[in-house]
C-alpha cells in the first residue's frame, strides 16, 4: 500500500489496512515521515516511513514516486493498493511491469484541489496523468457518490464508494468543563482535524466569536491556517474565547469533540473538490454526539438533513455564523434533539457498513 500522507495520522489508510488483515493479507504500508511527524503508533502490520529530501512541489512528487517505484519493482506482493493520485504513477507503472492487480483509492478529486486550480499548468500535468492511467484501472474506490459519479462519467469506469467514516465507538469520556477551563454556562464550539487550512471557514468562525460572547471556540489539530489565525485572534483580542490545542492523538481528539456543544464544518466551495467534500470531521462529530453547524456543501447538507443532526448555513460569513450559533445557544432543547439524532445516526454512519464494501472490492480483485 502506498500513500503520501503522514502514516501516524491517516485513519482512512489505517482502517483499510485492518480490513486487508481481516482478509488474510500481510500488509506493507509505505508513506513518508515529515520533520514534525508525531511518533508512529503501534501497528499490527509492516510500516515504512520514508524521509524525503523535498517536502512539497514538483521535486517532492518526483522523489516520492521514484522511491516508491524502486521499492515496488523489487518487492514481492500479490497486489498493490495506491492511495490518491500522487502515489498512483509509481504503483501503476509497477503493476503494469509486474502484471499485478492494482486497487486505487481516490480520497478526493485531486485535480480539482485549490492548490492546483490556481496553477493551471501544474493542474494540466496531473490531469494528463489521471487521463492516462484511470481508464486502465479495473478496481477503484472513492469517498462519496458525487465524486464517484464524476470518475465514472469521465473515464467510463466503475468506482465503488467507501466513505471516510470512523469505526463505531464506545461511549467517549468527554473532557469536563473544568478541565477545559470553561464555566458551566459557557458553550463550547470546536473545529477539529488535520486540515485546519486557509479558506476552510476558520477565519470567519474566529471573527464571529466577537458576536458570540457566551461561547469559546477550540481549534484542535493543525494546518496552514494556524499562524494567520493566531495573528487574527491577537488582533481582535479574542484570546479568552479562541483556544489553540494543536495536534493530539485521535482518542484524545474525540474527548474534546464529545465535550463540545457544537461542531463546526465550514468548508467553502472554492473548487469542485471542496464543493463535493464530505470531511471526516463531520462523521467524528456524529460519533461523538456533537450537533453540527455546517456550510452548504452538497454531501454535508444531504447527511445533516438525512439525520436532522444540525444546521446548514446559507453562506459562510461571520454574521451568519454568529446568528445561527446564538440562536442555538438560546434553544437548548433543539441542541438536545440534534445530539440525540447524532447518537442515533452514529449507529449507521460508521466503518462497520463501509468496510464490507471495501472487502467486496478486494475480493473482486482476485476473482
Amino acid at each position: 500500500m502506498t500513500v503520501s500522507s503522514d502514516l501516524a495520522t491517516d485513519n482512512r489508510v489505517h482502517r483499510s489496512c485492518t480490513v486487508l488483515e481481516e482478509l488474510g493479507f500481510q500488509i506493507h504500508l509505505f508513506g513518508r515521515q515529515k520533520k514534525n511527524s508525531p511518533v508512529m503508533p503501534q501497528r499490527s502490520y509492516c510500516v515504512r516511513r520514508m524521509q524525503l529530501k523535498f517536502e512539497k512541489g514538483a521535486f517532492f512528487y518526483a522523489e516520492l514516486n521514484i522511491r516508491l517505484f524502486l521499492i515496488l519493482l523489487f518487492k514481492k506482493y500479490d497486489f498493490l493498493f495506491a492511495n490518491d493520485l500522487d502515489t498512483l504513477p509509481a504503483a501503476y507503472l509497477a503493476s503494469r511491469l509486474k502484471r499485478k492487480p492494482l486497487l486505487y483509492d481516490s480520497h478526493e478529486l485531486f485535480t480539482e484541489v485549490p492548490e492546483l486550480v490556481g496553477r493551471p499548468r501544474v493542474q494540466k500535468v496531473w490531469q494528463r496523468l489521471e487521463k492516462k492511467m484511470l481508464p486502465h484501472i479495473d478496481h477503484m474506490i472513492t469517498v462519496n457518490q458525487s465524486i464517484a459519479r464524476i470518475f465514472e462519467n469521465k473515464y467510463a469506469i466503475h468506482c465503488s464508494v467507501v466513505r471516510n467514516v470512523p469505526m463505531r465507538l464506545d461511549p467517549i469520556a468527554a473532557h469536563s468543563k473544568s478541565f477545559l477551563g470553561l464555566s458551566d454556562a459557557q458553550i463550547m464550539l470546536i473545529i477539529q482535524g488535520s486540515g485546519l487550512n486557509i479558506e476552510r471557514g476558520i477565519e470567519e468562525a474566529v471573527m464571529a466569536m466577537a458576536q458570540i460572547p457566551r461561547a469559546a471556540l477550540f481549534l484542535v489539530g493543525d494546518g496552514d491556517a494556524i499562524p494567520s489565525i493566531q495573528k487574527l485572534v491577537a488582533q481582535l483580542q479574542l484570546q479568552d474565547q479562541v483556544r489553540f490545542i494543536g495536534r493530539v492523538p485521535y482518542n484524545e481528539l474525540l474527548r474534546y469533540t464529545a465535550a463540545a456543544d457544537l461542531g463546526l464544518a465550514l468548508d467553502k466551495p472554492l473548487s469542485l473538490n471542496y464543493a463535493l467534500a464530505l470531511p471526516n470531521k463531520v462523521f467524528d462529530y456524529i460519533q461523538a454526539g456533537t450537533p453540527i453547524v455546517a456550510s452548504s456543501l452538497i454531501e454535508i447538507e444531504t447527511l445533516i438533513h438525512k439525520h436532522n443532526c444540525g444546521v446548514v448555513l446559507p453562506e459562510v460569513t461571520p454574521q451568519m455564523i454568529a446568528e445561527k450559533i446564538n440562536a442555538l445557544i438560546d434553544q437548548p432543547e433543539r441542541r438536545a434533539e440534534y445530539k440525540k439524532n447524532c447518537q442515533q445516526a452514529a449507529q449507521l454512519e460508521n466503518w462497520d457498513t463501509d468496510k464490507q464494501v471495501l472487502k467486496d472490492v478486494v475480493q473482486r480483485v482476485f476473482v
